[in-house]
C-alpha cells in the first residue's frame, strides 16, 4: 500500500462542486483530486521525454535531411539505368 499524506487545499466552491460530482457517492473527493493530479504530473513528464526527444531529433535534423537528399539522389540514379 501507497503511503498517503494528509494536505490542505483552498479551492473555489465551484471547484469542489465539480469534484463532489465526479466522485459521486463512491468515491472521496481525495481519490478525485488524486487522479486527477496523478494524470497531470504523467501528462507533464510524458511532454517533457517528447520535448528532449524532439531537441535530440532537431540536432541531427540537417546531417539526417542530407543523408536522405543522397539516398534519394542514389535511388534516381539506379531508376535511369534500369529505364535501358
Amino acid at each position: 500500500m501507497k503511503t498517503k499524506m494528509k494536505t490542505s487545499l483552498t479551492l473555489s466552491r465551484e471547484v469542489v462542486r465539480g469534484i463532489d460530482r465526479v466522485a459521486g457517492k463512491k468515491r472521496s473527493r481525495s481519490a478525485v483530486i488524486d487522479d486527477v493530479l496523478r494524470g497531470y504530473l504523467s501528462h507533464r513528464e510524458r511532454a517533457a521525454a517528447n520535448a528532449r526527444d524532439a531537441k535530440k531529433i532537431n540536432r541531427f535534423a540537417d546531417e539526417l535531411n542530407a543523408e536522405m537528399q543522397d539516398v534519394l539522389a542514389y535511388q534516381s540514379l539506379d531508376h535511369l539505368w534500369e529505364e535501358r
